[in-house]
């Protein structure tokens, strides 16, 4: 019986030299959210038929993405490498309206607040489109599922 979700995230803290308080609190939520609720259909079929659910481990390297997908038991199912390229100004966007958005909770109204945080959800609607664009015919994942990985793959691209 088919179970198109991820069941558990894990991220290759290798690649991650440091975050602060505000991002260690978005990763949290990120995956705390996608695990709740999350719709992840790889596109390859396997022999055997299973169709989830899922554990992934997210990695970059090399301006890469590494997406490996593995069985509820942990046998590894396959691992998708995704160029980055098309990302990086979206996540420096990204970065940049979020740091604003920390500022401004601290010190802004909260007209200046509102204003930062509708253009950073905007930033991350448009990454999680060119997401849900870049996985097609590898996954499907709805909207939702492609914003929490986007947030999770800004988190891996944090070099201090």
């Amino acid at each position: 019986m088919a179970d198109p979700r991820i069941i558990d995230v894990e991220l290759d803290e290798r690649t991650i030299l440091w975050r602060s308080a505000d991002v260690e609190q978005e990763r949290r939520i990120a995956i705390f959210d996608l695990l709740e609720d999350n719709s992840f259909a790889p596109q390859r079929t396997h022999a055997d038929g299973y169709a989830g659910p899922y554990r992934i481990k997210l990695s970059v390297e090399d301006g890469r993405l590494g997406l490996a997908i593995h069985r509820e038991d942990g046998s590894h199912l396959e691992t998708l490498i995704l160029a980055l390229g098309r990302f990086r100004r979206p996540i420096r966007d990204y970065f940049a309206i979020c740091d604003s958005y920390y500022q401004a909770i601290r010190a802004s109204t909260p007209q200046q607040i509102e204003t930062i945080d509708m253009a950073r959800r905007g930033i991350h609607n448009q990454a999680a489109e060119l997401l849900i664009e870049r996985l097609d015919g590898k996954v499907a994942v709805d909207f939702d599922t492609a914003r929490r990985l986007f947030t999770l793959i800004c988190v891996l691209h944090i070099k201090g």
